[in-house]
């Protein structure tokens, strides 16, 4: 059944790549993501984990390395946050079309300029549209759990895509929490070893990576496409798998009191659990109110949210990322298209911007954004919370 441990949120996250018996380990610090290659390192010098672990030169050259030993059969991982994502991002749009399934962790943090190394979701939101899966974590036990079901989500023959694992950085990623760690039973149990579909072999030589032309490109990326949204059966057979072995279940969306909510709030992240308080102390007062939290990003749960959404009168989405030149988030432009162009009734849809480069995200920011939501006419409606004049 596992121990439970008081441990940081980054180390809990390397520990699951001990547990999944990752073969490559693709390393590269940058705050705040150093911690878990930190720790991997240490695993492995200690021989707790037998891989092979890479110390590169840049984070361009770790998803470099990453694509070449997946390429090669390799079960492999790497972790990044802000500008080393940025770096990474030329390697970023290769690896899905290549079909690597890389798990990698993203420290999510905001992206310079001006120099900032705290948390919001401008990193992960440059690449939304690269090819990967993404997963969002809201606590150090879903970290590990989500870093687990990456490996397995990703090298399922039918997906062999890469999968990002969100983590908000420092306000999860360093923080202390009581985590259940697995057995390596467990572990084995549910990640069964990695059998690449096509895979670099000087036996058998194939080419990956040849120059797509006018002919055969638009066709390669709809195939991408085609596979990515087809990806979600498999993300949540792996919920339902992995509730039957470790005894937690996951969802696309996830949801908190929305049962007879009028105002639902739609958000990720580790923000999610201040959010749920807030709503307990609003249903205290009378006010029906919910939470929507998108666990899967990418593919995006369309028929999900829109069953949570149904009937709901207003709807508050909450981005940390700034669509420069628009008024709105990536997460706000998404959810309205959807509502206004596929769900049979329009409700009326907000969009808040909040905590940009760390700023802090209290139980009295969601209760502006409940009261702001509740009262919004037909229409939409868009604003920046906590910005200064």
């Amino acid at each position: 059944m596992g121990k439970r441990v008081g441990i940081e949120v980054s180390l809990a996250v390397s520990e699951a790549v001990k547990l999944a018996n990752a073969d490559v380990v693709a390393a590269y610090p940058i705050t705040p993501q150093t911690h878990i290659v930190e720790h991997l390192s240490e695993l492995v010098a200690d021989g707790q984990l037998d891989a092979a672990y890479i110390p590169v030169e840049s984070e361009h050259s770790a998803m470099s390395t990453c694509i070449g030993s997946s390429a090669a059969g390799a079960r492999t991982y790497t972790a990044t946050s802000s500008q080393g994502l940025a770096l990474m991002n030329e390697m970023i749009y290769i690896a899905p079309v290549l079909r690597t399934p890389i798990v990698l962790t993203v420290a999510n943090r905001a992206l310079s300029a001006p120099i900032n190394i705290w948390n919001d979701h401008s990193d992960i939101m440059s690449v939304r549209d690269a090819g990967w899966i993404n997963l969002f974590a809201e606590n150090g036990q879903e970290a590990l759990d989500l870093t687990l079901l990456a490996f397995r989500i990703g090298e399922d023959k039918s997906v062999s895509l890469p999968v990002a694992v969100n983590i908000d950085g420092f306000t999860l990623s360093h923080f202390i929490e009581p985590i259940l760690i697995p057995d390596q039973e467990e572990v084995n149990k549910f990640l069964p070893p990695f059998e690449p579909s096509l895979k670099l072999d000087i036996k058998k030589p194939i080419s990956i990576g040849l120059l797509g032309g006018p002919e055969y490109y638009f066709e390669a990326r709809k195939a991408t496409d085609d596979i990515l949204i087809g990806a979600k059966k498999v993300v949540v057979t792996a919920f339902e798998e992995f509730e039957k072995v470790f005894g937690r279940r996951y969802h696309p969306v996830e949801t908190y009191r929305v049962e007879d909510a009028e105002t639902v709030i739609v958000v990720m992240g580790s923000i999610a659990e201040t959010a749920m308080t807030t709503v307990d102390e609003l249903r205290e007062t009378g006010r029906k109110v919910g939470l929507a939290r998108l666990r899967l990003w990418r593919p995006f749960p369309v028929e999900e949210l829109l069953a949570v959404l149904k009937g709901v009168k207003n709807v508050a989405v909450i981005d940390r990322h700034m669509i420069m030149g628009y008024p709105g988030g990536p997460v706000g432009v998404e959810v309205k298209s959807l509502l206004y162009d596929i769900a049979e009734t329009k409700p009326n849809v907000s969009n808040f911007i909040l905590g940009l480069g760390g700023r802090d995200v209290t139980r009295d920011s969601f209760k502006y954004i409940f009261e702001r939501a509740a009262a919004t006419t037909a229409g939409r409606k868009f604003e920046l919370v906590g910005v200064l004049a």
